[in-house]
């Protein structure tokens, strides 16, 4: 320390690593310097208002009205004392986690009001030093990098809750969020830049979106892809998974148990396969069954070439949709076969591809949101 009272300061928080910020715990005095780093850029800030951004390795100089003997004659004629102070900040790049506090209120055709939470990982940086202190700083007055973490955090879930309402007008529901949660990244990166510029942050990647489901949404949800998958509805479901939990628990010994499970797996199916194909004769209690069912007629999927039931809408193997596929007339929306030219129904031209309005990229017809950027078609 100087006569006047000047000393050097630097970043010498034990926990640097873990921090993107620093405040110096005292106002500057005149002259007191401060030694900056590769790493790290410094904000000298007075009176609200951020004036020099220091980013090269140096060791400076500041000054401000608060010299021992200037600083105290402001103040006797004035009545206040003048606010400078320093801001460190990192300039590497940080991970973090997030995950909701409150849950998304989704409503769902088929499942009705469903509470969904979402967790993941996401990278950012400062990039414009101005606008972070102005905001974090002058705005919130944070102190801590766990303050301004926070507030990250809380916005990038706003932010994925936003694309999740846009996604589900164009038709997206619960049970399709598990095989859209890279569409959803994506949509999510393509806004960050413009709601995070405002704070001075980039956030650059997005990583292990999981968005949780109630218990007995969840359970609904398996339920219904396996009724898609069987091609049944879900009295025909419920008739054969409770044959198959009757054959679980048979009279009898171990050699009892054998039969009973052979025969009760085999009467569930063959109940099903009549009741889908209207036969009379639905298994009946004490009812005679034949030793061997006649195959059902089968088809291949067009992906993986399984071999399913002729009436399954989606490959019991690879998930698949049975069919070929389909893309709506843009005249009169009627389901064309993918390729068409001309629909059979109005008439009018089918295009092949449609080109996104964000970024120009050719996409498939059929496509709900661009590979290119992400952003909804």
């Amino acid at each position: 320390m100087s006569l006047i009272g000047a000393e050097t300061f630097k970043w010498e928080d034990a926990d640097k690593r873990l921090n993107i910020m620093y405040r110096m715990p005292r106002n500057i005095k005149f002259n007191d310097n401060i030694v900056v780093r590769e790493d790290e850029t410094a904000v000298f800030f007075r009176d609200g208002k951020a004036l020099a951004y220091l980013d090269r390795p140096d060791r400076y100089a500041l000054t401000s009205l608060n010299a021992p003997i200037v600083g105290a004659i402001v103040k006797f004629l004035s009545g206040v004392q003048q606010q400078a102070e320093v801001i460190f900040l990192q300039k590497r790049v940080f991970d973090g986690k997030f995950g909701s506090k409150q849950a998304y209120q989704f409503r769902d055709t088929d499942f009705g009001m469903v509470n969904l939470r979402v967790f993941g990982e996401f990278r950012y940086k400062v990039t414009s030093p101005e606008n972070f202190v102005n905001q974090f700083v002058g705005t919130f007055n944070f102190a801590t990098s766990a303050e301004v973490e926070d507030r990250i955090k809380e916005q990038v879930v706003i932010l994925i809750y936003d694309s999740l309402g846009d996604m589900k007008k164009q038709g997206m529901g619960v049970a399709d969020i598990a095989s859209n949660l890279t569409n959803i990244e994506q949509v999510v990166l393509a806004r960050v830049k413009d709601h995070f510029d405002l704070y001075g942050i980039t956030i650059d990647k997005l990583s292990g979106l999981y968005i949780s489901l109630p218990e007995e949404v969840q359970k609904a949800v398996d339920q219904k892809s396996s009724m898609t998958i069987l091609g049944a509805n879900y009295m025909q479901y419920q008739t054969g998974q409770a044959m198959r939990e009757a054959a679980t628990n048979p009279s009898g010994g171990i050699a009892g148990a054998g039969v009973g499970l052979g025969a009760g797996l085999g009467m569930g199916w063959t109940m099903v396969d009549a009741m889908k194909s209207g036969q009379p004769g639905a298994a009946q209690p004490g009812a005679a069954q034949p030793a061997q069912a006649q195959a059902a007629p089968q088809v291949l999927c067009p992906k993986c070439g399984v071999a399913n039931l002729q009436t399954a809408k989606f490959c019991a193997s690879c998930g698949a949709k049975m069919g070929p596929a389909t893309v709506p007339c843009p005249k009169c929306n009627a389901q064309v076969p993918e390729g068409t030219k001309f629909c059979p129904e109005c008439g009018a031209a089918v295009a092949a591809t449609k080109k996104c309005a964000g970024c120009g990229v050719d996409a498939p017809a059929s496509s709900k949101f661009c590979p290119g950027c992400g952003k909804a078609l």
